[in-house]
């Protein structure tokens, strides 16, 4: 039986249960609950089979995507306390490591929406609350090795922060575009 997520797990976490921020933590972490909201917003009232399904081309779906940004988040923020070696050499990675790595860009068999969801304001939280202890955002580490990282480049705290920004903008957008095809609905206007 497929269940609708209605608004209660699309709500962003009571501010008051939130660590405090200021400056520019408090900016970082502003910007990235507004593309959190944004992304969670394209899964109000679905069922757990609209959440995984395919309206174009890509293999994408809107779980899909939400299982990504979670695990994009989630590896962003190990590399930030622990660095590359909690990472994946991604120039090392066989096909069957790519087939893995696929699977969370799909709502797979016994996965909820609901579930789905509420790893993510798991992450989130666990992120928020690093962003407002780290002790040094100009903190570097080097990047994992893969295809698309300049080979001896390092990135700060900061960096890899507007990265997850940017990340979840971008896949927010997705998300729009996969809701506005899966049945009309848009995030904005």
């Amino acid at each position: 039986m497929s269940e609708t997520v209605t608004g209660n797990e699309l709500a962003t976490p009571d501010p008051a249960q939130k660590p405090a921020a200021t400056g520019e933590r408090a900016d970082l972490l502003e910007a990235l609950a507004k593309h959190r909201h944004f992304l969670r917003f394209t899964t109000r009232d679905l069922t757990d089979e609209q959440a995984g399904r395919r309206t174009t081309v890509s293999q994408l779906c809107l779980g899909g995507l939400i299982k990504h940004v979670t695990a994009v988040e989630r590896s962003w923020v190990r590399f930030i306390l622990d660095g590359a070696s909690v990472m994946p050499d991604f120039t090392a990675m066989t096909e069957a490591d790519w087939d893995r790595r696929a699977d969370q860009f799909r709502m797979l068999p016994g996965e909820t929406l609901t579930g789905v969801l509420a790893d993510y304001a798991e992450v989130a939280r666990r992120t928020d609350e690093l962003v407002v202890s780290l002790p040094d955002l100009d903190a570097t580490q080097a990047l994992p090795k893969a295809p698309w990282s300049e080979p001896g480049a390092r990135w700060s705290a900061r960096r890899v922060l507007m990265h997850i920004i940017t990340e979840t903008a971008q896949h927010a957008g997705h998300a729009d575009i996969i809701r506005e095809s899966l049945d009309g609905a848009k995030t904005m206007g």
